[in-house]
């Protein structure tokens, strides 16, 4: 697996041809009544369609265009996971840096893609200044174990604008 930054050119429809999104879920995180964290069988197949992925090249390349950062795992020249981190400061102190994309081709999850492309993004949000990661993270059980056995935490100041656009993901926190 070879591990890079992505330049604004690459992005296109064509870079993710090889890549597949599905996801099948069948245990999600879920806010119990009294705050707590609860799993509680909630399935649904989560998949992007040409749409998706035309909005996704859009928001990439915007990223990169404020200051951002976008990386991918290449498997024989073939994009099988990318991640990306926004230069703008998030939190009352501008403490974070948002991790608004991290995914992993179905085929190659469990096999430490995801934790090399978080290690880039850490150090990329470092980089920019960031204290902490933020997450605005998918509520599935394993996308869930998978960014609390890196370290990540409940954010200690959910950002509004994330909770509104995706109430059922969990907002959490990696200190960098």
């Amino acid at each position: 697996m070879i591990y890079r930054a992505i330049g604004s050119a690459e992005l296109s429809l064509a870079l993710f041809a090889h890549f597949d999104r599905r996801q099948e879920v069948t245990l999600c995180y879920r806010r119990a009544a009294d705050g707590s964290w609860c799993v509680r069988p909630d399935p649904f197949t989560d998949d992007w369609d040409a749409a998706d992925y035309a909005f996704l090249v859009q928001c990439l390349r915007r990223t990169l265009e404020r200051g951002g950062a976008v990386f991918g795992a290449f498997a024989e020249g073939a994009l099988k996971g990318f991640c990306s981190v926004e230069a703008p400061p998030l939190g009352s102190r501008g403490q974070y840096r948002d991790l608004t994309s991290l995914h992993v081709s179905r085929e190659l999850r469990g096999q430490g893609t995801g934790r090399k492309l978080f290690a880039l993004a850490a150090d990329a949000a470092r980089r920019m200044g960031g204290e902490k990661l933020y997450i605005s993270s998918h509520s599935a059980a394993e996308t869930q174990a998978f960014y609390r056995g890196l370290g990540c935490t409940d954010a200690s100041e959910p950002d509004a604008e994330h909770v509104g656009r995706e109430p059922f993901d969990c907002q959490l926190e990696f200190a960098l």
